[in-house]
């Protein structure tokens, strides 16, 4: 919560700071929770974590366990479902208002970065989302009821929530300097577009010392959707800056 209410502040300052009215912000706040909470818990069920997948806890029992497919209290919400709803959310109330979509994920996109480098410390309390054990100076300690097993003799891993924070942080960072100094020579959705491009790639690299990754027919879940967002992104972005591209779109007869 601490997360979406310094998003939320910062989405405001940022659509005030274009010109549009940031007090609309908090109006699609809610709807944009509601959602995002659905399609992470969604994600989850789609793509359980492998200790879960050994305990028996699959997408085919939360099917067939509604209380446990709505149980969020124990754990079990997927960012790229979070994204992925909260965009939904984000594009119905804009289309009812009568506003540019683009426009307002490049504005939010910002601030999704920076709600994610904030919560992604719940898993440092937790004491979940770790990678792999190393001896590294900043490995941070796992009490023995939170290890995964076949790691019960391990005790120090890679703060891969820390990781993925910074990562967050330094695309906040380089999504604000692009909304102040090139926006105007970039079409609307880019900036959204290079946030998604730039979280898939932290994405994808840190997945790769994850422990207890997602696994879809035998694939890593979430390594395999970065790894697509990346390459779809990539395209569009050449696509958009094609020679050429700039003088057609300026062409009202092209």
């Amino acid at each position: 919560m601490l997360g979406a209410a310094a998003a939320a502040w910062l989405a405001q300052w940022n659509a005030n700071r274009q010109g549009q009215d940031g007090s609309r912000v908090w109006d699609m706040l809610i709807w944009v929770l509601i959602a995002g909470i659905v399609g992470a818990r969604i994600w989850h069920i789609l793509t359980p974590m492998q200790d879960l997948v050994a305990e028996g806890v699959t997408t085919g029992y939360y099917l067939t366990h509604p209380l446990a497919a709505i149980a969020i209290w124990n754990g079990g919400l997927g960012i790229p479902g979070a994204v992925l709803g909260g965009a939904l959310a984000v594009f119905v109330y804009t289309r009812r208002q009568h506003l540019s979509f683009l426009q307002w994920a490049d504005i939010l996109a910002p601030a999704v970065a920076l709600g994610q480098a904030i919560g992604r410390w719940g898993n440092f309390f937790n004491q979940e989302l770790y990678g792999s054990p190393t001896n590294l100076p900043w490995a941070i300690y796992i009490d023995p009821q939170h290890r995964l097993p076949g790691y019960q003799n391990q005790a120090y891993y890679h703060p891969l929530f820390l990781y993925e924070s910074l990562w967050d942080l330094g695309n906040l960072a380089l999504l604000l300097w692009l909304s102040r100094h090139v926006r105007n020579r970039l079409r609307p959705g880019e900036i959204f577009l290079i946030y998604a491009g730039v979280y898939a790639v932290g994405r994808f690299l840190l997945e790769f010392l994850r422990l207890d990754a997602s696994q879809v027919a035998g694939m890593n879940a979430n390594q395999t959707l970065m790894l697509g967002v990346m390459i779809a992104v990539g395209l569009v972005l050449v696509w958009l800056h094609r020679p050429g591209a700039q003088a057609r779109q300026a062409d009202p007869h092209s």
